[in-house]
């Protein structure tokens, strides 16, 4: 009796042959999926696109994870061409300025980059019949959300220009017309975890490195806000998932949390687990500290009825084992690493203090 496949492989038979468009691919989440798309659909044509403003950034990888790529392109995503999109079967959408701190600083490019030019992507992607698109949303548009874990049908309170460029192109996107494209919004819960290129502006990452660097944590906050977690392996397994989602899946337009309802966590608690995987770690927690008003709780069910398949499995502690053990395989010691390359705002500030970039956050000069 032939043994029935399991959903992981009946999404590899969708997607073993396709050609995947990723934008952002040289980022934090790009090199993880482009080696878990690698891994599980080794005859697929994947394609990267970026502004290469973080490409340098490698942190502790043996060999290039572009390598795994057919093409790699560099380009500012607010002038895409077009012609790339030719036979293009799934665009991966994760190019952004990605997160609040940048988000903060360079208010209207990611207003630019984030929304208008995804909403652009999207419309070009439609008019050249690629069949899925997937765009990685985030949970932070709930903003502040008291009571219940939020759903997708509840009000959204962004509360940063990073979370209003993510709703704010989902409004976009549902109000036009995109053809027989099937369109994903992935809201995903917060990142962590370790990657070829490395970011610790995310909070359980900065808190495995404050333990390795300097054996304390100091929490800023009162330790109160709560934070739904996602490994970035399981960002990619989500994908995965989405680029061949068929419409009986959840519509055409679909935005979902992406996360697992077991993976909400008040940050004091993780910063609580951190210390657990590194011996003799302390906690400070400011309890005097103003209340985080990005506080929310997120119900995942929606995600997990429709994709089974692509539920999270990389636990808590795992993602903290995986993140010590890179930091130390890194020989990482730099106790103000708050002040590195690895918060990608030092990088892009960096670049704009040399004279490579602009204000608009638009390269001075050749990447060559």
């Amino acid at each position: 009796m032939a043994q029935r496949k399991s959903p992981l492989e009946n999404l590899v038979v969708l997607a073993s042959h396709m050609r995947i468009l990723i934008t952002g691919n040289l980022g934090y989440v790009g090199p993880v999926l482009t080696r878990f798309l690698r891994k599980h659909v080794r005859h697929a044509y994947l394609i990267g696109y970026d502004a290469g403003f973080f490409a340098h950034d490698l942190t502790g990888a043996q060999s290039s994870p572009e390598s795994l790529l057919n093409e790699q392109h560099f380009g500012d995503i607010r002038s895409f061409p077009p012609e790339l999109l030719k036979g293009v079967e799934a665009v991966v959408h994760l190019a952004a300025i990605s997160n609040d701190p940048m988000g903060k600083e360079f208010e209207l490019v990611t207003e630019e980059i984030n929304q208008k030019a995804s909403v652009h992507l999207a419309l070009a992607a439609s008019r050249a019949a690629v069949k899925n698109f997937v765009f990685a949303s985030s949970c932070s548009m709930y903003g502040t959300a008291d009571g219940g874990a939020r759903k997708e049908t509840d009000p959204t309170n962004p509360l940063t220009a990073y979370a209003r460029s993510k709703i704010g192109t989902e409004d976009c996107l549902r109000a036009v017309n995109l053809g027989s494209m099937v369109f994903t919004s992935l809201r995903f819960a917060t990142a962590c975890g370790m990657s070829d290129r490395l970011r610790l502006d995310l909070v359980l990452n900065d808190f495995a490195a404050c333990a390795i660097t300097s054996g304390e944590i100091s929490v800023l906050s009162d330790g109160s806000p709560w934070r739904p977690l996602i490994d970035v392996e399981d960002m990619a397994r989500a994908i995965f998932w989405a680029v061949s989602r068929a419409v009986s899946q959840g519509g055409q337009f679909l935005a979902v949390n992406a996360g697992r309802d077991e993976a909400n966590y008040q940050v004091k608690q993780l910063a609580q687990t951190v210390a657990t995987h590194v011996l003799g770690t302390k906690v400070s927690i400011n309890t005097a500290a103003p209340p985080d008003k990005r506080s929310y709780k997120v119900d995942f069910s929606l995600f997990k009825k429709l994709a089974p398949q692509a539920l999270p499995e990389v636990s808590l502690d795992e993602s903290i084992r995986r993140l010590v053990g890179g930091l130390k395989q890194m020989n990482f010691h730099r106790k103000d690493f708050r002040n590195s390359y690895l918060m990608r705002l030092n990088t892009l500030r960096n670049h704009i203090s040399s004279g490579r970039l602009n204000q608009d956050l638009r390269w001075t000069a050749s990447l060559a």
